[in-house]
């Protein structure tokens, strides 16, 4: 490298070195010629210029290997806490600034409302669950006694159909004495006109003709008998008759069997609904009284409390917030002409203004659009006067875990980050 810069300077290495050996010798003065001027030597400037040149080269390839933007800041998801139930504050527990972890106990609403919906929900549950344990209990007493009923009732058709045969028959023996008894009492009554006539010829005794009287009277009064006994049997037939119509319509009956136990079953399951809506409700109550403890959903530093103790809340209603100390990251707006070489994973070194130390990070996104393209009013650039704006593209960095301990990364801080992209 010296040899080199000698010879950009015009002089050789060889006349360098006799220089230096004049200027080493004629330190003293020569007596002939008096004192003279020593030449001055070139070489520590040229060592200078050289120096610089390396220690530049040096910086340059240090930087061209990261590229950096002051527009960036850090970020996080500030949680809002509101009050899911309506009720009177009974206590704030927590202010401003104060950290709290996931879990802590914010403010008390006053629980009384919502305890005695519970109880009122806890009854309505026991009742609905008696209820369906009956309903249940139903249903297999309903398939016996259904059952039971179809079996009674083909037994009573049957017994009606052969009480119907048996008055039939009976009809018919009665229709038959009555008959023969006309039939005794019509040679009956022709004896007793023959035995008259006789009688009155004096040809029979009288005692004959008291026989052939009694005779005849005791025919017509056994054709009176038969006949009362045929309408007795015919009364039979038709009582039989309806005793079958009436089994038949029992069976009919029990044979609606499977629509009696689809019904109960129905009533069954009704029950069953009941219970899990009166289950629901009381989930619903013990959610209720749960809400009236209002904790902490993350870590993190209460902000904008503006809930007093004795104030009375509605559903939805901002209490305070909770900025995270966790869950936070950084976005940098990075011009569109450093963005060829970054890609996600790349190391990130992080400079944190307001402590002026660095943290390390990661690159774990880059966002498909640029900044101004999700502003309210995204610019047009289909007019005649285009001037052509360097675009910016959010970047999203997360830092590496355990470098904040105490928490002194706060979210909306101005940061400087620098990615390795080599």
């Amino acid at each position: 490298m010296a040899q080199r810069t000698d010879l950009e300077s015009g002089v050789r290495p060889e006349e360098a070195e006799a220089l230096l050996a004049a200027n080493g010798a004629g330190s003293g003065t020569n007596e002939n010629e008096g004192p003279r001027t020593a030449p001055r030597s070139k070489l520590p400037i040229i060592l200078a210029v050289v120096g610089l040149a390396v220690a530049a080269l040096l910086v340059w390839r240090h930087y061209a290997n990261w590229v950096s933007t002051d527009d960036a800041e850090i970020e996080g998801h500030i949680d809002p806490i509101s009050a899911r139930v309506s009720g009177h504050v009974v206590r704030v527990l927590v202010d401003n600034t104060q950290f709290v972890n996931k879990g802590t106990v914010l403010a008390q609403l006053d629980p009384t409302d919502y305890q005695v919906a519970v109880a009122h929900a806890q009854a309505r549950l026991a009742n609905a669950r008696a209820a369906a344990e009956a309903a249940e209990v139903g249903v297999p007493i309903t398939s016996i006694n259904t059952l039971s009923q179809v079996h009674s009732a083909s037994a009573g058709v049957q017994s009606a159909q052969a009480g119907i045969e048996a008055a039939e028959k009976q009809f018919q023996a009665a229709q038959a004495r009555l008959l023969a008894a006309e039939a005794d009492n019509v040679k009956a009554q022709l004896d007793l006109k023959r035995y008259q006539e006789l009688v009155g010829k004096a040809e029979i005794s009288r005692q004959q003709y008291d026989q052939a009287v009694a005779a005849a009277k005791s025919s017509a009064a056994a054709v009176t008998a038969d006949e009362a006994s045929a309408a007795a049997a015919e009364q039979q037939v038709t009582q039989a008759r309806s005793r079958l119509a009436d089994a038949e319509a029992k069976l009919r009956f029990a044979q609606t069997r499977p629509q009696q136990l689809r019904e109960i079953r129905a009533r069954a399951d009704a029950a069953m609904a009941a219970v899990q809506e009166a289950d629901a409700t009381l989930h619903q109550a013990e959610l209720n009284l749960q809400y009236t403890t209002i904790v902490a959903p993350i870590s993190g530093i209460i902000g904008n409390r503006t809930v007093v103790d004795g104030q009375n809340v509605q559903p939805g209603q901002a209490l305070m917030a909770i900025v995270p100390t966790e869950d936070i990251w950084v976005t940098a707006n990075f011009k569109e002409t450093a963005l060829h070489h970054m890609r996600v994973g790349q190391p990130v070194k992080i400079h944190v203004d307001a402590y002026g130390r660095d943290y390390t990070g990661h690159l774990i996104g880059i966002a498909g659009a640029t900044g101004v393209q999700f502003s309210l009013l995204p610019p047009e650039n289909a007019t005649g006067n285009y001037v052509k704006v360097v675009q910016r593209v959010p970047v999203r960095i997360v830092f590496d875990k355990g470098q904040d301990p105490n928490h002194l990364l706060k979210v909306g801080l101005s940061v400087e980050p620098h990615v390795k992209i080599n």
